[in-house]
């Protein structure tokens, strides 16, 4: 049933998904999806856990370099419009339903745990500052992405990969994303 919600995505916008389209797809009765998913939205959130993980985490022995990998993977992931529609079903349904809230939370706080280790390595190498908050690095890097996806609704392309990493880096190595904690060592007031 989530391949067949997969190959809808690929074939039309999620507004135009529906269960009886899933089920017709898929094989099985529109009650089934019913009574596991309830929801359109429902399906689309259990597809994101199986959809979440496919950007690597690289370890070139430079931050900069790891950014501009990691941006051109996401540039590359949301090329498609199947995944381009995928984040904005993922949206939707998390307006509308507290557990596909829920579950994006989630997985999206996976993948900045996952990508955190390229800004723990760069503390250890001393390419950035000790204190460094990997998460809003990592917000940083995705937020354009994002922007440009949902917002402006414009192409996903390598100048944005790039534009995203290397500010992102910049700004990193100057101190900028360092928590308040870590430059006196107690809660900044």
């Amino acid at each position: 049933m989530l391949k067949a919600a997969w190959e809808e995505l690929g074939n039309q916008e999620f507004a135009a998904i529906t269960i009886d389209r899933i089920a017709q797809r898929s094989g099985v009765h529109a009650a089934t999806i019913r009574r596991r998913w309830r929801t359109v939205e429902g399906v689309i959130t259990d597809m994101l856990g199986q959809h979440s993980g496919r950007i690597p985490i690289p370890d070139t022995g430079s931050l900069r370099e790891d950014l501009h990998t990691v941006t051109r993977s996401i540039a590359e992931f949301y090329s498609s419009p199947r995944n381009r529609r995928l984040v904005e079903a993922v949206v939707t349904s998390a307006a509308r339903e507290p557990g596909a809230a829920e579950v994006m939370r989630a997985v999206f706080q996976n993948r900045i745990k996952r990508v955190s280790v390229l800004l723990d390595r760069a503390v250890e190498r001393g390419e950035i500052p000790v204190g460094t908050d990997a998460e809003e690095v990592i917000a940083a890097i995705g937020a354009p992405f994002y922007y440009r996806l949902l917002i402006t609704r414009r192409p996903i392309d390598t100048e944005l990969a790039r534009i995203s990493a290397e500010s992102a880096y910049l700004a990193a190595v100057e101190g900028v994303f360092r928590s308040r904690e870590s430059d006196t060592g107690t809660e900044a007031e």
